[in-house]
């Protein structure tokens, strides 16, 4: 009986215990201990209750840039140490953090303080901005003399990496920063997906995505009802002042006797960080119901705000009671009691989006509901400014979120007119396509496919990814240390910025070796991630080709995405045809045909690579094809390539670039050879025509390359189409064997296109005929059809893919490294943009 008795207790205990942890699991949330960075000072320092650590020694963070610097003996001596050191930026630079995990906020606050330095620079002059993750935290902003720290609220992506960057308005006068505290806060600090966006006028629609689509930057935080709040007091190191300031009216209300007990917190209330227990312990309750209370805040003309109101019953008000909180004079809130949420000792809040109009004041009240005589009281009060990105929803959008979707649709019977549909609408509008079974992609304003030098002019599509598999086990023998990589490119110093793409910014760096090589960094914002940099290691270290750009190494330090190539002197291809930024010589039409025959072989020797029937690059373009010193061209970007014999049921979306992609593999979801035989054909058309794949620019008609040519060459309109610095300078049966083999690389069906060894073929015939010509007397006809004289010995198809610059055994290893499909079968390769 007494071991029954124990047991049945101890059940009964073990699940009061589990219901507490339940209840308690969104409430746990440990006080942070990184980052808090002492700017510009070489010794750390305790700070607000925190030591904060210089950074001019290594730690988990990275200073990009910028310079220490120190104040004057006698300037400022009262105020703090930490104020008396900085980092300033004399160009767009910052640290390199990192959140505890994604898919959360940071906090960050930023310290500063002006000096005159030693060198009798006045800090106080400087006016510079201030961005994380695309959110403009501060702009034009300037500090007078005297401690200023400024609060803001980032919700970070799935990346947990994050940049602080400074940049100042007048090259004159630095950027600077003497101290920041940048930590994760808790996921759900802001937690509802739809909140009601209030005017002055009343309730107007709901605003969608909060938490994700915009940045804070808290104005007030007040503790109503009770007394200054400091950093120590709370979890996520807020201060909260008292509400006295504020009141309309000091008889209106009263404050409530505080609460000595203990709060209950429920799953489905407030978390013990959204404020802390002084704030929920104390309220300011109304002295006559007959009167309002009201508390008025300055705020910026025109702006939005999250508004927050905290309540928690510690009157022990009756169950089944209501009151109205009121945002201006037309809305109202109706706060009821007894509800779960709303227990007596249960903080809970409302959240409200706020449009401030031209009067600068933003009124809240509380007060008495229409027949209910009861207790009405406020705890506290937060509101914080909402910071958009470029791209955010407007201020006074609602309840409609403006993204840009195209879903993928098409049947394999519209064939090139859906192609020309998706290509234009898409580019302009988002179109919307589907399938049987459609996938979601979104068409974004910048290509998140790397161009591995220069930047991609083009639209791309790109798919949410998951990884379903650990990563694979990577070639060691390349890895770089991080410190020989910082090293080389001189701390990532912007002056050797070479190009940006969608995996990050790109370097001209010397290895300690004395190398020259390209550092392409992987940076948050962008749309490349890791199953990318697995799959681009895992490639390029397997196979070694004169047409490939070869990895040198990579860098997988500290969560960092570095791969490391060799330097290609002269750029990308597309530098050389239209980028006028570019400035560079143009290029004679044998050169051009040249490069495309290099980029061809590279393109023919992936296709026929190893033993599992070859890999598909699937992004083939001119920013893609990059030229040495010599002009020999190399493929580069191998992020979303796969195997030609993975089973067509595993794509699950399209990736690539508008512009460049097949028909067939947009209509029927097909990806062959054949695709990337497509693309090379835009790419032969750039070089024809010296534009882009697409341009928004010119009419409807004419913004797609691959259309309009084929359309004008269909006509017999083909000298409309040409570059015209090489217009009189190309052979005319030379020009016939170019675009018969562009015509045949862009027909609607893989089956009716060329290998690419026929296309290889055809374009080493095309230079012959171009160079015969350029052989033959003044007086020889230069419109006589060649091909009819050119021997065929002169022609020969490539006997096999071998290095000229390395050995057989080269060779050999290069095709015969463990099946790709053993590589790839490490990562879900469709799920990878």
């Amino acid at each position: 009986m007494n071991s029954t008795l124990f047991f049945t207790t101890l059940i009964i205990v073990t699940i009061s215990l589990l219901t507490v942890v339940v209840s308690s699991r969104s409430q746990l949330y440990d006080s942070p201990d990184h980052y808090f960075i002492n700017c510009g000072s070489n010794s750390d320092i305790e700070f607000a209750g925190k030591t904060f650590l210089n950074d001019q020694k290594p730690n988990d963070f990275y200073v990009s840039g910028g310079s220490p610097i120190a104040a004057k003996s006698n300037s400022n001596p009262a105020e703090h140490k930490i104020y008396q050191t900085a980092r300033i930026f004399n160009k767009k630079s910052g640290y390199e953090l990192e959140a505890g995990e994604n898919n959360t906020f940071v906090m960050v606050r930023l310290y500063f303080s002006p000096f005159i330095t030693e060198r009798s620079l006045d800090l106080s002059s400087s006016k510079f901005e201030v961005s994380v993750l695309g959110f403009t935290l501060l702009s034009d902003f300037s500090v007078e003399n005297r401690p200023v720290m400024r609060e803001f609220i980032v919700p970070i992506g799935d990346d947990p990496k994050f940049k602080i960057e400074f940049e100042p308005s007048n090259p004159t006068f630095p950027a600077f920063v003497n101290a920041i505290e940048a930590f994760t806060a808790p996921k759900e600090l802001f937690i509802k997906a739809t909140l009601p966006h209030v005017s002055p006028e009343g309730q107007n629609g709901d605003i969608q995505d909060i938490a994700s689509a915009f940045a804070f930057n808290p104005v007030y935080r007040i503790n109503v009802g009770g007394a200054r709040v400091e950093v120590e007091d709370d979890r996520l190191r807020r201060i909260w002042t008292p509400d006295a300031p504020y009141i309309f009216s000091n008889t209106s209300a009263k404050n409530a006797t505080p609460f000595d007990g203990d709060l209950r917190y429920k799953d489905g209330s407030a978390a013990r960080y959204d404020a802390p227990d002084s704030v929920y312990k104390t309220a300011k309750q109304l002295n006559n119901n007959l009167v309002n209370a009201t508390w008025r805040f300055t705020v910026r003309k025109s702006s939005m705000y999250l508004l927050r109101a905290h309540f928690c019953d510690i009157l022990y008000v009756s169950s089944a009671s209501r009151f109205n909180f009121y945002v201006y004079s037309h809305f109202n809130k109706v706060i009821e009691l007894g509800k779960r949420e709303s227990e007596t000792y249960v903080p809970f809040f409302h959240d409200f989006v706020v449009e401030s109009d031209g009067s600068e004041v933003l009124n809240v009240s509380i007060g008495e509901y229409t027949g209910m005589n009861t207790t009405v009281f406020l705890n506290g009060l937060e509101i914080l400014e909402l910071l958009k990105k470029s791209d955010a929803v407007s201020s006074t959008q609602t309840d409609k979120k403006k993204s840009k979707k195209v879903f993928v649709v098409v049947g394999c019977v519209i064939g090139g007119v859906a192609l020309m549909l998706v290509l234009l609408l898409g580019f302009f509008i988002g179109l919307k396509y589907g399938k049987a079974k459609p996938a979601v992609a979104e068409a974004k304003p910048e290509s998140n496919l790397v161009p591995s030098y220069g930047r991609s002019s083009y639209t791309s599509i790109s798919i949410d990814f998951t990884i379903n598999h650990p990563s694979p086990n990577l070639n060691l023998n390349l890895r770089l240390p991080f410190a020989d990589i910082w090293q080389a490119t001189n701390g990532f110093d912007e002056k050797l910025m070479i190009g940006k793409g969608g995996f990050g910014k790109v370097y001209k760096g010397t290895l300690p070796n004395g190398m020259i090589v390209a550092v392409k960094r992987g940076e948050k914002g962008h749309g490349q991630g890791r199953p990318e940099f697995v799959t681009e290691i895992m490639l390029l270290s397997k196979i070694r080709y004169q047409h490939l750009v070869t990895l040198i190494g990579y860098c997988d330090e500290r969560s960092e995405m570095i791969l490391v190539y060799e330097f290609m002197e002269k750029g990308t291809l597309q530098d050389h045809l239209y980028d006028s930024d570019k400035n560079l010589p143009k290029l004679s039409w044998d050169r051009r045909l040249e490069i495309c025959i290099s980029a061809a072989r590279g393109l023919h020797y992936l296709h026929t690579a190893g033993s599992d029937g070859g890999i598909i690059h699937r992004d083939v373009k001119s920013t893609n094809i990059l030229l040495n010193e010599k002009y020999v061209a190399k493929v580069a970007d191998f992020g979303i390539s796969r195997l030609d014999n993975m089973d067509e049921g595993n794509i699950t979306g399209v990736k690539g670039s508008f512009g460049y992609l097949d028909p067939e593999y947009i209509g029927c979801m097909r990806l062959t050879q054949k695709s990337d035989v497509y693309s090379f054909g835009v790419v032969l058309l750039e070089v024809l025509c010296a534009r882009p794949a697409l341009d928004n620019t010119l009419p409807p008609k004419e913004a797609n390359l691959a259309d309009w040519a084929i359309r004008q060459i269909d006509n017999g309109m083909t000298e409309t189409i040409i570059d015209p610095y090489v217009v009189g300078k190309i052979n005319s049966n030379s020009l016939r064997k170019f675009l018969e083999t562009v015509q045949r690389c862009l027909k609607e069906t893989g089956e009716e296109r060329p290998n690419m060894i026929d296309v290889l073929w055809d374009l080493e015939y095309a230079l012959k005929l171009q160079q015969m010509v350029a052989d033959k007397e003044p007086y020889e006809d230069s419109t006589m059809n060649t091909s009819l004289e050119l021997p065929m010995s002169m022609i020969h198809r490539l006997p096999s893919n071998l290095n000229d610059d390395s050995d057989v055994n080269d060779h050999q290893s290069a095709l015969s490294y463990p099946s790709e499909s053993q590589v790839f079968s490490q990562l879900n390769m469709d799920e990878a943009r």
